[in-house]
Formats: C-alpha cells, sequence, structure tokens
C-alpha cells in the first residue's frame, strides 16, 4: 500500500512513486530519504525528484514504469 510522501522514513530503503509529464509511476531503482534530500539507495547520488507516494523496496524487485495502479 502506498504512504503519503510526508510518512517516509529516514534511512531505509523506499520505493518512490512520482507524477511527471507521462502520468503517475513508480521509479524503478531504491532511494533513501536524508537530510540532505532524495538519494539513490545503491549508489549514494542525490535524486532530482519530488516523490509523492511512498513504500517498503522490495529487496531485489526490479520494475519497468508502470503506472501506480498496477505496480503490486
Amino acid at each position: 500500500m502506498w504512504e503519503p510522501i510526508l510518512s517516509a522514513p529516514f534511512g531505509r530503503d523506499l520505493k518512490l512513486a512520482v507524477i511527471d509529464e507521462d502520468g503517475e509511476h513508480a521509479l524503478v531503482f531504491a532511494c533513501r530519504r536524508e537530510k540532505e534530500g532524495w538519494k539513490n539507495a545503491a549508489s549514494g547520488a542525490r535524486v532530482d525528484i519530488r516523490p509523492t507516494h511512498w513504500r517498503d523496496w522490495e529487496g531485489t524487485e526490479v520494475r519497468i514504469r508502470k503506472p501506480l495502479e498496477d505496480s503490486p
């Protein structure tokens, strides 16, 4: 279940949802909320995004961009 972004915890691997010109979709890589902003969980690189929702990252999960309603 997706949670509102304001409740996203710090320092945990998360799946993020964003809304862009193509509509709503989940990112295909895990992110972490840090005091400096959002970072790619694998590389530590800062990512310039404005997510709208989050949920826990499912370890080995790899997905192509899909609408939120199609994501498990």
